[in-house]
């Protein structure tokens, strides 16, 4: 359905209200979230790294014997492997002040770097207790690598193994853009078991075996995140959706291959979504029910009503321009920590590429300024590329902000987002906070053009969606 009409869910910063007709509704600032900062939560694991490496040192006995120092070695690798995989896991368990204080993007790194350690950890342990068994047993390794699967912990061991290298190969980027979401998603489900298996293992080893506090400390950090996961991805997702019921509205069209989508509910400012936040949708119709995408606000939340704005980059964003109103919808979230709270100046650039303007509209409209004090520039191929721009163009006349349209394709020999265009475009660059969204290409280029620009990198704040 298409319409001339301004959107319901943007609202004029002054509107003045008719003669006798109520008052615009005002937009009631969400409760600050909590927040873990990333360098505390890094601070933290490298922390509890260290305390299993300590439990491990606790117990090691100095010993001149090879097949002594291959078990200790195959001790700590495997102790360090198991809190790994922890680590992993409560990485992706959506816990909102670890998403909301990290963003979703930095978590998504963080697990597939710590994914690359624990692999190594696993391999290096199953090679140093093969080699130190069979250094015990005076046999050769595969002989000794019979004997060993015998034991019912190892073989689960190997299982868990095998799950964890087809997550490990499936998640390479040259494999991964070759499979398909949900097969990459059944596969990383597969993880779970394999950490089951692993902790069956690591239970009738001899460092969790042997002492009883130990095996309940282990045991108990196993099931506070087996917990966290469940709740924050089970759990939670199903209350929110049977609490607030809710719906697909309407469907607009906004321009060539892009559709804004409103979805009503009850309660819907219970959720605490913030400008710049997204949410991981389910849309209940056939073609879309199996998989969550990740779209962010295109809209400050209002009248119990989200706004999505989507283009059609592949077959699940092509089906949603046919969504119905009465669609049912699941939405997780929210997620995301590119928000207000990132902001340590004054005066903010936001620079968006394509739809990437999506999350910074809804920042675009929000922020707290003065006039000069929000600058938006927005990178397009053309005109026709240019996404919501009768808003942006409104929010900027009403708020006295600058909105500049960058028109050109990456490949033209002039670059508007080169240094010196940039400052000659927002001349006092370094003094503010940028907020950058596009796609990766255009997002990495920008940020080593604002480095050299002289903006500090703490004070450039993105978020790679490609990894949320």
């Amino acid at each position: 359905m298409t319409t001339e009409a301004s959107h319901p869910l943007y609202v004029p910063l002054r509107a003045e209200a008719a003669p006798g007709a109520a008052p615009e509704p005002v937009l009631a600032a969400p409760v600050p979230a909590l927040r873990l900062a990333p360098d505390r939560l890094r601070t933290a694991i490298l922390a509890g790294a260290g305390a299993v490496a300590l439990l491990w040192g606790v117990q090691a006995r100095p010993s001149a014997r090879l097949d002594a120092f291959f078990a200790s070695g195959a001790h700590l690798t495997g102790l360090l492997a198991g809190y790994g995989v922890l680590v992993l896991l409560l990485l992706m368990a959506r816990v909102p002040a670890v998403e909301h204080g990290v963003g979703a993007d930095r978590l998504a790194r963080w697990h597939a770097l710590g994914g690359r350690y624990v692999l190594g950890l696993i391999g290096a342990h199953a090679l140093l207790a093969l080699c130190g068994y069979a250094v015990h047993t005076r046999t050769d390794l595969v002989t000794a690598t019979g004997d060993l699967l015998a034991y019912g912990a190892i073989a689960a061991a190997t299982a868990g193994t095998a799950l964890f290298v087809a997550v490990g190969v499936t998640s390479a980027r040259a494999v991964r853009s070759r499979v398909r979401h949900e097969t990459w998603r059944a596969v990383h489900l597969g993880g779970l078991l394999a950490a089951a298996l692993g902790f069956v293992h690591q239970l009738a080893g001899p460092d969790l075996a042997g002492g009883l506090l130990t095996r309940w400390l282990w045991s108990m950090a196993h099931a506070t995140v087996a917990v966290l996961l469940l709740w924050y991805r089970l759990a939670v997702p199903v209350r929110a959706a049977l609490r607030h019921e809710l719906r697909v509205a309407e469907v607009r069209d906004e321009g060539p291959g892009v559709v804004s989508v409103l979805v009503r509910g009850r309660g819907v400012a219970r959720l605490r979504a913030e400008p710049g936040q997204f949410f991981r949708w389910r849309f209940l119709r056939r073609g879309l029910w199996a998989t969550a995408l990740p779209f962010s606000l295109s809209a400050p939340v209002r009248d119990d009503t989200l706004r999505i704005t989507v283009k059609a980059l592949g077959d699940h964003t092509r089906r949603i321009r046919r969504l119905r109103p009465g669609t049912r919808v699941l939405a997780s979230g929210p997620f995301g920590a590119l928000t207000a709270h990132r902001r340590t100046r004054r005066k903010v650039l936001l620079l968006a590429g394509g739809v990437g303007i999506t999350p910074l509209r809804a920042l675009f409209e929000t922020l707290p300024g003065g006039p000069g004090d929000v600058t938006l520039l927005y990178r397009a191929p053309d005109a026709a590329g240019l996404v919501l721009r009768r808003e942006l163009e409104a929010i900027a006349g009403e708020r006295q902000a600058a909105v500049h349209f960058l028109l050109g394709r990456s490949d033209d020999s002039f670059d508007p987002l080169a240094p010196r265009a940039l400052r000659h475009l927002v001349p006092d660059l370094a003094a503010h906070d940028v907020y950058l969204c596009g796609p990766p290409g255009m997002a990495r280029a920008a940020t080593a053009n604002l480095i050299r620009a002289g903006v500090p990198a703490s004070r450039i704040h993105s978020e790679d969606f490609d990894h949320a």
